[in-house]
């Protein structure tokens, strides 16, 4: 068994133990009857989920019923996220507590009065424990909200956008991107089906996806292909790999499987129509006028994810146009590379960053968790003349839902500056 997680189950029940404390606070005015209903649940549940925890390195959690394993290990994360924010105001209190305690044991000290004593009584302040719980309570709804519904309130998100060298032939062109559809992590076709429709209701000119068709396994994608074989566009559909397409995280039996596993997933592209660009590069032709594209496989400036990604081998007798599109994964690749060495790139398209599937997103405001992790992590960025778009995904990973960052259709209107 892994050390890693004999320390994550240590610390978990630490933090079970800890916000018991708080529980038994908030109870202790109940009937004993309730008290015990409540202190049963409460173990019951904490040990449930270490005990999956330390399961899960027993038997292998792929080999789990797929909505099994993306639920259980989902409320596993909203039970113990909700329990740091109450370990927050606990500690607050405990703080208080010990200042309380530092000042009542100087004042008895220096004093003879037996009142003094009795003024510095150490006790839970009832009104930190009851905030904490509260404010523990608004992450743990929300995060039930997103799994129920945030997960599938797919929004359009539309951006024109203007090149001073757009061929005439190509104004007006409508680019869908979508990116990130996760397929291993949907227990239903329904979904990614409905998807699908609100895609060719834009009765689109050209779409593109931008990696992540699974999470593992090519036999995720596999219930879905009748679905993605309704994609159609005058220009075509043109497609690339992300860093989950490549089986790196799975533990596979031995290296050709794990290749095999990669030769099917490409195969799968191609069955449903799609054009997989694999570090190479065509055109969008009308009346005679180009466009370039370009697609790599996956290529981080980050040095924890992969480097298949080659643009010297993409670009490679490659023509520049008026007009110049990279499909790439990782839109950390924009900086390390593409605004540096390859200025004639005039729109990169990317994903990857899903928004970290939670944050806030109003109009004129956006924040999310992963801004830290990434500089361009959705919507529309520019450089002098280059831009990226880092579309936030439209499925999801880990965590079976959507808080805020919403699953998204990209929605682009060429057109001339």
């Amino acid at each position: 068994m892994s050390i890693r997680i004999l320390i994550v189950a240590v610390i978990l029940f630490l933090i079970d133990l800890y916000v018991f404390q708080g529980v038994k606070l908030l109870i202790q005015s109940r009937s004993v009857s309730t008290q015990r209903i409540v202190v049963w649940t409460y173990w019951t549940i904490s040990a449930l989920a270490i005990s999956v925890l330390l399961l899960g390195q027993v038997i292998d959690w792929h080999t789990w019923p797929k909505a099994l394993r993306v639920y259980t290990f989902a409320m596993i994360f909203v039970i113990y996220l909700t329990k740091i924010f109450i370990t927050v105001f606990m500690l607050l209190d405990d703080i208080i507590r010990l200042f309380r305690y530092i000042f009542g044991w100087l004042a008895i000290k220096f004093s003879s009065s037996k009142e003094v004593s009795e003024t510095f009584r150490i006790s839970r302040l009832d009104f930190l424990v009851k905030t904490g719980f509260i404010v523990g309570a608004i992450p743990f709804f929300s995060l039930i909200y997103g799994m129920l519904k945030g997960a599938y309130n797919y929004k359009i998100h539309r951006t024109k956008i203007a090149f001073k060298d757009l061929p005439e032939e190509f104004e007006g062109l409508k680019m869908v991107q979508i990116s990130d559809l996760h397929t291993g992590s949907f227990n239903t076709t329904e979904h990614l089906a409905r998807a699908v429709e609100l895609i060719m209701e834009e009765k689109p000119d050209v779409i593109f996806f931008t990696g992540d068709l699974v999470n593992d396994l090519h036999t995720e994608a596999l219930p879905f292909k009748e679905i993605f074989q309704r994609l159609k566009a005058p220009h075509g559909v043109f497609s690339i790999l992300g860093n989950h397409d490549y089986g790196d995280y799975y533990k596979w039996p031995d290296i050709n499987s794990k290749i095999e596993n990669l030769d099917k997933l490409k195969s799968f592209h191609s069955e449903v129509g799609w054009n997989l660009l694999l570090n190479e590069h065509t055109y969008l032709e009308k009346n005679g006028a180009k466009i370039g594209l370009i697609g790599v496989e996956n290529y981080s400036g980050k040095k924890n994810f992969s480097r298949y990604g080659d643009m010297k081998i993409a670009t490679k007798d490659y023509e520049v146009q008026g007009v110049n599109i990279l499909l790439s994964h990782d839109p950390s690749h924009w900086n390390t590379e593409i605004t540096n060495d390859y200025k004639f790139i005039d729109l990169t398209l990317s994903g990857h960053t899903h928004g970290m599937q939670f944050g806030i997103e109003i109009p004129g405001f956006k924040w999310s968790p992963v801004q830290y992790m990434y500089k361009q992590w959705a919507d529309l960025y520019e450089q002098e003349h280059q831009k990226l778009y880092v579309n936030r995904g439209l499925g999801f990973l880990g965590y079976p839902g959507r808080v805020g960052i919403l699953p998204e259709i990209s929605v682009f209107n060429l057109t001339k500056a």
